[in-house]
């Protein structure tokens, strides 16, 4: 039981009482031998059942549990802005807009504040849904995946051409670079020095040595020396 607790479980009580383990050697007695452990204090798994027309050949009586489970609407799709896109430059320009464009003289009380607080927030939720487009989540998602990515894999995809397909392998590659190059200039400026953490860069201990001595003083100058 003291083990039972540290994991806050609690022994739980089957829906039809009864022995668990049977024996078919004489002067032996059958016994409560099998016991469930479950979550302290839940109402959905609080008790068992025993299945004694389920022993079989066994010598123990099944124990079965039923868990519930709830529907869940798992959502595959989100709408998203790629990054250094001509829709992420519009959705800037539009926040830009919205804000310089913004009537501020009037905030004489706390209503007022509020209204132009949702005008900002309905406004800024316009700007992103007319910008934004809607992208299927998987595991095959591509951080680097753009526009020009898209273009030159259905050119390829309908004719089908040698020219076609080295250009979207030229694609790939350049989007790739730019990509990546992007993500090291970010570490290198926040981090400002990204290579220090490599062990090869950090400072090294120097050899050990030791001085010259005469007359057990050690000779660290010219004259002594």
């Amino acid at each position: 039981m003291i083990i039972a607790n540290s994991f806050n479980l609690t022994l739980s009580m089957p829906t039809n009482p009864s022995l668990t383990r049977f024996l078919d050697m004489a002067g032996e007695a059958n016994s409560v031998i099998d016991l469930m452990f479950l979550r302290y204090g839940s109402s959905e798994l609080n008790q068992h059942s025993i299945h004694l027309d389920s022993c079989l050949f066994l010598d123990h009586a099944p124990l079965t549990i039923t868990i519930p489970i709830v529907d869940v609407f798992v959502n595959t799709s989100k709408l998203s802005i790629p990054p250094n896109s001509e829709q992420e430059s519009t959705f800037v320009e539009d926040i830009i807009s919205i804000f310089k464009n913004l009537e501020t003289t009037n905030i004489t009380d706390k209503d007022n504040l509020e209204s132009i607080v949702n005008h900002v927030k309905t406004s800024i939720n316009r700007a992103w849904t007319k910008n934004a487009k809607c992208s299927r989540l998987s595991k095959y998602f591509k951080q680097w995946w753009t526009e020009e990515y898209s273009k030159s894999l259905n050119n390829y995809k309908t004719t089908r051409s040698l020219e076609n397909w080295k250009t979207f392998k030229r694609v790939v590659k350049n989007t790739k670079c730019s990509f990546f190059d992007l993500n090291i200039q970010e570490v290198a400026n926040k981090s400002r020095s990204p290579w220090e953490l490599m062990n090869w860069i950090n400072r090294h201990k120097l050899l050990a040595t030791e001085a010259i001595k005469f007359n057990g003083q050690p000779c660290i100058t010219p004259d002594s020396l």
